[in-house]
């Protein structure tokens, strides 16, 4: 094997396929090992080096050295061919896997070459990609030799290839683009600092500036909406609510809540809820249709957000601290200073921690292992009953439209009438729930 022809060789291979020399030079090494021992038997202790300098080639069997155009016979030759194959597609394989993990969760644009069984393949460059059926966006459909944009989630080795598999709905993907058609967000005037996504439906961005010169929110819009709106047609018509961030829950709840509007927002900072308090009026549109806009918020802003008028709260009280006092060991005001950190059901009790509660109400730890254990066989038969009432709600609900001969339509199933008035607070819990729910699905949300 010819010193100059060697390097060149690796110098070819380095350049066009972006494989490190040394690993090309390894790889020829195991290689003429490989082929040597054919040759001279497999317990030979075969060495070979190559030197990286001129690329000439130092073997020895056994300590005794060998001519290296001796060493390989028409048989090794063609196994060293092989070997040397073998290695530079798994070192191709190996800096295609480096390249694209560096990417994941950077945005990328492809052609989509098949559309079969609901999954794309995508063309990227090198390699081919898969978008499957779930990670795209729900209601879109993909063609052949469409442009496609999304994100790359993951890469892993597949034998010989590479496999990259794209996704369209992290919320990555709307990062991203908000940082593709913002300029100030690339630059870093603008922060996206929380994101909140449902995909095909909703998404929620709370942003801030560092320049008290420039509105955040309304950069983002941009004139007459031409920033978002571009956005939004890349997301298959996806609403995309911008708030104002800030780092005071009370401040960044309600922004995150709009377009409701919210008269007081009540922290329980032991269970990480937020109790937000809105007029009758604006009870579905803070809830959302089908919960979405609170369910959105509650992950932008990482509280578990609970919406209610000032009425449910009071009656919520009144239930909790009434069945609290039940409890054995839980005297009245143990049960008021437990409603005032926003523990309202049986359920929120019955995960509390034991040395707050110790704390709280200066118990034994028998004491609390004992108000604990309550509290979960409470909640337990709370849940049971909640259960059998809906069902028997929905049975005389097919009943009630059976006899007027209606058809049930599943909108109507789905939402349920609330509970009859409790006397425990998860029961009392479950009906503000279902109230909450009617309420929303009746007067549509906001959308």
């Amino acid at each position: 094997m010819n010193p100059s022809e060697l390097l060149r060789i690796v110098d070819s291979l380095h350049r066009d396929k972006n494989i490190d020399s040394e690993i090309v030079f390894q790889a020829i090494e195991a290689a003429l090992v490989t082929a040597a021992k054919r040759q001279y038997g497999e317990e030979s202790e075969i060495v070979v080096r190559i030197a990286r300098e001129n690329g000439a080639i130092d073997a020895s069997c056994n300590g005794v050295a060998l001519d290296p155009e001796e060493m390989i016979g028409r048989i090794g030759a063609q196994t060293a061919k092989q070997v040397i194959i073998q290695k530079i597609r798994e070192a191709e394989r190996d800096a295609l896997i480096e390249e694209y993990q560096d990417q994941i969760g950077h945005l990328v644009s492809g052609v989509i070459q098949r559309a079969e069984g609901g999954a794309a393949t995508v063309t990227l460059g090198s390699v081919e990609a898969i978008l499957p059926r779930s990670e795209q966006i729900p209601g879109e459909s993909h063609h052949p030799n469409e442009r496609i944009r999304a994100v790359i989630f993951e890469v892993k080795p597949q034998g010989s290839r590479v496999k990259v598999v794209l996704s369209r709905t992290r919320p990555q993907l709307v990062q991203r683009l908000f940082e593709q058609e913002i300029p100030e967000i690339a630059e870093g005037v603008i922060t996206l600092n929380a994101m909140a996504r449902e995909p095909g439906y909703r998404s929620k961005v709370a942003v801030s500036s560092m320049d008290q010169r420039v509105d955040c929110v309304g950069a983002c819009v941009g004139v007459r909406g031409n920033r978002i709106k571009n956005i939004v047609d890349e997301l298959a018509g996806e609403r995309i609510d911008i708030v104002r961030w800030s780092d005071d829950p009370e401040v960044l709840i309600p922004n995150a809540l709009q377009p409701a509007e919210v008269d007081q927002v009540l922290l329980c900072d032991m269970i990480g809820r937020a109790i937000v308090l809105v007029r009758e009026d604006q009870l579905s549109l803070a809830i959302g249709r089908r919960g979405q806009n609170v369910r959105l918020a509650s992950k932008l802003c990482g509280w578990d957000i609970e919406i209610m008028t000032a009425e449910e709260l009071e009656e919520q009280i009144e239930r909790a601290v009434h069945g609290f006092s039940t409890l054995e060991g839980v005297t009245e005001e143990l049960a008021q200073a437990l409603v005032e950190q926003g523990y309202l059901s049986y359920d929120d009790l019955s995960v509390i921690e034991p040395d707050a509660l110790m704390e709280m109400g200066g118990l034994t730890a028998e004491q609390v292992e004992r108000i604990v254990e309550q509290a979960e066989e409470l909640a337990e038969q709370a849940e049971q009953a909640a259960a059998v009432e809906r069902r028997r709600q929905r049975e005389q609900q097919v009943e009630d439209d059976g006899d007027a001969g209606l058809a049930v339509a599943p909108a109507q199933d789905a939402v349920e009438p609330a509970a009859p008035a409790a006397e425990t607070p998860d029961q009392a819990a479950t009906e503000t729930a279902e109230v909450e729910s009617a309420d929303a699905h009746e007067a549509g949300g906001d959308g």
